[in-house]
């Protein structure tokens, strides 16, 4: 028995599910999640000593691959001051004026420990800024754990929503309506009947969740204007995109301006850290200054703050991100041209440092496209590349993710792989 399989019998005496996160435990592909000991760059080795090409990069932060040296030595610097004081730091200032500099949208920041923390937070100062409560989110995109967000679309178009999971009462899901991703005349529809009560409209503008799955110019421009002539508040969660897809994020992609952004991943360098800010006259209606009320013990922690820090100066190197564009697209045309050598049906698609792929002939543009995808030959793929020492999202709906130190070594030895695995696809 391998010792992966040893640790996950173990874990699974303590651990519900064996996992602190249900994606990591291979329910959705089978077989036995790999428990990881080390990284360094595009790499990390299990428990059994095997090394793998990373794609999912825990998740996107890890932009500049793994153990980044200068990350490293700037979080050293700081351990030795002690790992948290529960007191400002001027470290939280310089992390806050980085944001601001770099998305232009943001005026004030709130750092917080976790993306569902910054959403969950956004969503609350969005009501209390409105004196509203019904909130709009898109089907396939996932912003948290959030009670009122673990929702989906009700029997008809404009019904209520449901809960998606135990425990959610449904007088929370109730003031949820979920819209299909990409359509303008549900858009359209939803604000028609209920204009006056939407306090907010989240979107991810590049989804990661249901898969990579961009929005469209026009569905993000109307979001923005509807939002406007409404009084709703728009809100960007680039918990994911944001600093992945551009140094601005999807919003400078988009050249659209959201009310108010929530982000995490890539500022936490790999540590516990998210936030969210926008509007200085939203911003002030949040605790201290006004009503709507957040906090965090470990918000705005020493070392996260040093990680995130040093992440997002690194990344504003000349050529960073058409670099790291140029290899996500020579990950994905690669594999799209050894799917095509074996007649396998597949689609690929990139943007930034971020990518999707697809068993099925077309990129999609929604949740229920993603869908029609064949996961049965998605499940069969991952083994293989498993196998063969590359590991992607253990799952067909999560996107994958390119950091600066997939050289062209390692995306190319991701090919050659990727033949094979096509190859006992077709066979």
């Amino acid at each position: 028995m391998s010792k992966n399989q040893v640790l996950f019998e173990r874990a699974q005496r303590t651990i519900p599910g064996g996992v602190n996160s249900p994606v990591r435990a291979f329910r959705s592909v089978g077989g036995t999640p790999r428990f990881i000991e080390r990284a360094e760059g595009a790499y990390f080795w299990d428990a059994d000593g095997k090394r793998y090409i990373d794609y999912i990069g825990s998740w996107g932060p890890m932009i500049l691959g793994h153990v980044h040296p200068e990350v490293l030595d700037a979080v050293q610097r700081v351990l030795a001051n002690g790992f948290s004081f529960g007191a400002p730091t001027e470290a939280e200032i310089e992390i806050a004026e980085e944001i601001c500099k770099l998305v232009p949208s943001i005026e004030q920041v709130r750092m917080v420990s976790s993306g569902t923390e910054a959403t969950m937070s956004a969503l609350r100062l969005a009501r209390g800024f409105t004196n509203r409560s019904r909130i709009i989110k898109f089907e396939g995109c996932y912003h948290g754990h959030a009670d009122s967000l673990l929702v989906k679309a009700g029997s008809g178009l404009l019904t209520f929503g449901n809960p998606t999971s135990a425990g959610v009462p449904a007088d929370i899901a109730k003031h949820t309506t979920v819209l299909e991703y990409n359509n303008v005349e549900q858009l359209d529809e939803a604000f028609r009947a209920f204009g006056s009560e939407i306090a907010s409209v989240i979107v991810e503008p590049v989804a990661g969740n249901m898969n990579l799955v961009r929005a469209t110019p026009e569905f993000l421009n109307a979001l923005r204007e509807r939002c406007s002539e409404y009084g709703a508040v728009l809100i960007f969660d680039e918990v994911m995109c944001g600093f992945r897809v551009a140094l601005g994020g999807a919003q400078e992609v988009y050249g659209i301006k959201p009310d108010l952004t929530c982000l995490g991943k890539v500022i936490g360098g790999g540590m516990p850290a998210a936030a969210f800010g926008g509007r200085r006259d939203i911003m002030a209606h949040l605790a201290p200054l006004g009503g709507v009320y957040q906090a965090g013990t470990l918000s705005g922690n020493p070392i996260a703050v040093a990680a995130g820090l040093k992440t997002l100066q690194l990344i504003q190197r000349r050529g960073f991100y058409d670099d790291l564009a140029k290899q996500t697209r020579k990950l994905v045309d690669g594999l799209t041209a050894a799917a095509r050598e074996a007649k396998v049906p597949f689609s690929a698609d990139s943007i930034g440092g971020m990518f999707g792929l697809y068993f099925m002939d077309s990129v999609p543009g929604s949740f229920a496209q993603i869908q029609q995808g064949d996961t049965r030959r998605f499940n069969a793929f991952f083994h293989a590349m498993l196998d063969a020492g590359v590991y992607f999202a253990p799952s067909a709906f999560e996107a994958g993710f390119v950091s600066s130190a997939h050289d062209d070594a390692v995306i190319d030895a991701t090919i050659d792989a990727a033949r094979g695995a096509f190859a006992s696809l077709a066979a």
